[in-house]
């Protein structure tokens, strides 16, 4: 897997044209379609053990965290947090539980979709701490804008999680648009920056340093 990943081969040059159309459409309307039951119960089960283990401690989410490496290293890094890692991936999460690594006391693995997981923390008045949304799939063909995060109806409501919210990708077109929609949505500064990180937290992190990838980052303060 190390050492041999492509960059991303798109016929963008720069941030979709469509983009302003697709973020100002959604911003209008409700994103309507109905939460899956296991998602709820994910939901309900993890919030749950939130309140019950860590009653008022700063809320860190880890979204698409895949085999959950990410959110241990998060874990460790914000010990006074509560870490919540969700996949929508049992298989991947099993990896992790199955991997004989001790899991932090401030960590929970969760297995839920992100798009109903995220609205069903909107609509349970919960802000976040940070979040973080670390290589998201960047779907870089130019008719697939509405697959990428940003141009999903969701996107708004993610945002409306607030906290920090940190967004790392190999493909710099996919940090523009995500930072152009964020300040057209916020009104919140958003940049990107190249990033090295001292040690990779993520396996795709580390394939794409492996393969001699810039890698980016947006830190956006919501709040």
């Amino acid at each position: 897997m190390h050492g041999n990943s492509r960059l991303p081969a798109s016929a963008q040059t720069g941030p979709h044209e469509h983009l302003s159309l697709l973020l100002d459409r959604h911003s209008r309307s409700v994103f309507r379609k109905p939460c899956a039951d296991y998602n709820r119960v994910a939901f309900t089960e993890s919030f749950e053990r939130f309140q019950r283990l860590a009653p008022g401690a700063p809320l860190l989410l880890d979204s698409c965290c895949g085999v959950g490496e990410s959110s241990f290293v998060l874990a460790g890094e914000f010990p006074d947090h509560y870490v919540i890692g969700v996949d929508q991936s049992a298989s991947r999460l099993a990896r992790r539980r199955s991997s004989g690594a001790d899991r932090p006391p401030n960590l929970d693995l969760v297995r839920a979709d992100v798009v109903d997981y995220w609205r069903l923390l909107h609509d349970a008045g919960v802000r976040l701490a940070r979040h973080y949304l670390l290589y998201p799939n960047p779907w870089p063909k130019i008719g697939h804008l509405s697959r990428r995060w940003h141009g999903h109806p969701v996107f708004p409501a993610m945002l409306a999680l607030g906290g920090v919210l940190e967004c790392r990708s190999n493909w710099p077109i996919y940090l523009a648009e995500h930072c152009f929609a964020v300040q057209r949505l916020t009104q919140r500064p958003a940049v990107y920056q190249p990033y090295l990180p001292d040690r990779p937290i993520t396996p795709f992190e580390r394939k794409y340093l492996d393969s001699g990838h810039r890698l980016w980052r947006a830190v956006i303060d919501l709040a």
